[in-house]
């Protein structure tokens, strides 16, 4: 897999949140940064331990626009977002499978999921900073408050 240089352009797209709200990351351009976490599997210990240590970051999430990706279902996503009280977007890369993740150089074919993955956009929808684990590697968000600090 090959991710996007940083200095590079953010490949665009446009999906689903959670509540089947439309979202583009374009929409973003000129307005806020974006952080992209691509994550595996909805549901599971190590994604759920991950997003729920965002949720409880109030000061990070208030730096940024957090866009939280997986290839589940929109549906999926609502019941998880609701039960984790998740007060972000989870957007869904689920048709086509995983499309947005392979632009990102971090879809698993093999296992049909996004690896971990994440992007920091700035507002001129450019990548200035990514980190990409394994799939049973956490990321630590305090790597997004560095990187986002970085970009003021």
């Amino acid at each position: 897999m090959t991710l996007p240089a940083a200095g590079s352009r953010a490949p665009d797209f446009t999906t689903r949140n959670q509540y089947g709200e439309q979202v583009r990351l374009s929409d973003f351009a000129g307005h806020r940064d974006v952080v992209l976490v691509f994550y595996p599997y909805a549901f599971s210990q190590v994604c759920t331990s991950e997003l729920a240590a965002l949720r409880d970051r109030p000061d990070l999430l208030s730096r940024a626009e957090f866009l939280a990706i997986s290839c589940d279902p929109m549906f999926t996503l609502r019941a998880y977002a609701d039960r984790e009280d998740l007060g972000f977007s989870l957007l869904t890369d689920f048709w086509p499978h995983g499309a947005i993740a392979t632009s990102y150089g971090v879809f698993e074919s093999e296992r049909g999921c996004a690896t971990r993955g994440t992007f920091v956009i700035d507002r001129a929808g450019l990548i200035r900073w990514s980190v990409h684990n394994q799939l049973p590697d956490a990321r630590n968000p305090d790597d997004y408050a560095e990187a986002l600090a970085n970009l003021a």
